[in-house]
């Protein structure tokens, strides 16, 4: 994420509805934000769009800057994101807006380049949220030619001594680790993944694919099919399934005069889901939809047709994993739907 990336204009999206494929498949959407940056989009629109034909069951929070505490130590200021989250969520699993469990899982924000420090603050996110919160996103992504991420990292980051100490403390709390990198990186996450064996890490965004100048995606593919063959050697990996939709990716949608089909999505990103598919196996993937970061692109609606037709190659019990089984198992949320699989 390199926000606020403003949504997608709702006339715009509007342009294109579809026909809901598959309206009963269970899904578990890993990865979303809520925020009030340059734009909003709370509980309301977070429903708005899970609520839009398909069967969204649960959902994961990941961190995005939301609401960190004014004061006190400027090291717990992350705990305010976890806080404020953790009562969305509680408004959530009361039943009054439907099925939906929204952020039944919080992925949250800790300084893990703090080295022993950051053991503190992941205590303090277990404290405000002991039902929900699974693991810590230190944003990586770090490249000379793009914006700089919003944790601002520097190069190398994940080989350094003093985030490595950070990291140890994950494992040693049962939390996993998102990683949020470019293409370019994910030799470094590989080389993480084997320093701490038992520590999931959750690879969102497909690795980061760049499709924008001086990179171009004719070239880029081959580079990150080498790449993320490498990362799923490591058997603690799992990879999200989506979010390269974003301007970074260099699809241009948000630019077009019409958003994109399920079908046009499908098409021109295929090679990416199905070679991950291909080398993590159904059961350590998983589809994210990364709203609203990649509405500027296409509704959720949309995207998730889009995902369906990815899958349609699939049996049903690889379904059930790529859409919602994975993610229920990985950010362990006992949801019914795991329990009758």
């Amino acid at each position: 994420m390199v926000p606020p990336d403003t949504p997608g204009d709702a006339a715009w999206l509007a342009q294109v509805t579809e026909e809901i494929l598959e309206p009963d498949l269970p899904i578990c959407d890993p990865h979303h934000h809520l925020w009030e940056h340059q734009n909003r989009y709370l509980l309301d629109e977070l429903l708005a769009d899970t609520g839009s034909g398909h069967r969204v069951v649960a959902t994961v929070f990941v961190e995005c800057m939301a609401f960190y505490r004014r004061d006190g130590p400027r090291e717990l200021r992350f705990v305010g994101e976890t806080e404020f989250v953790q009562g969305v969520a509680a408004m959530a699993a009361s039943g009054r807006y439907g099925e939906t469990r929204a952020c039944a899982g919080i992925v949250a924000n800790a300084d893990l380049a703090s080295g022993d420090a950051v053991r503190a603050v992941l205590e303090a996110h277990r404290a405000a949220s002991p039902n929900r919160f699974r693991g810590i996103r230190h944003v990586t992504a770090c490249d000379a030619n793009l914006p700089a991420s919003h944790t601002k990292p520097t190069p190398g980051l994940m080989a350094d001594a003093s985030f490595r100490a950070g990291f140890r403390h994950l494992g040693e709390l049962g939390l996993s680790f998102d990683a949020w990198l470019y293409h370019p990186q994910l030799p470094e996450l590989a080389d993480l993944a084997r320093a701490f064996p038992d520590t999931t890490i959750v690879l969102d965004h497909l690795g980061g694919p760049i499709g924008v100048p001086p990179y171009e995606r004719s070239a880029v593919l081959p580079e990150w099919r080498k790449a993320i063959a490498a990362v799923a050697e490591c058997p603690n990996v799992v990879v999200k399934l989506g979010g390269i939709n974003m301007p970074l990716n260099g699809y241009g949608w948000q630019d077009r005069e019409r958003p994109p089909t399920s079908e046009e999505l499908a098409a021109a990103t295929r090679d990416h889901y199905h070679h991950a598919i291909d080398v993590f196996g159904p059961n350590r993937c998983m589809f994210e939809s990364n709203f609203p970061v990649d509405k500027v692109s296409c509704s959720y609606a949309v995207l998730w047709n889009a995902f369906k037709r990815l899958a349609a190659g699939f049996s049903e019990d690889e379904k059930r994993a790529l859409f919602h089984d994975t993610a229920a198992r990985v950010y362990r949320l006992g949801t019914a739907e795991s329990a009758e699989s």
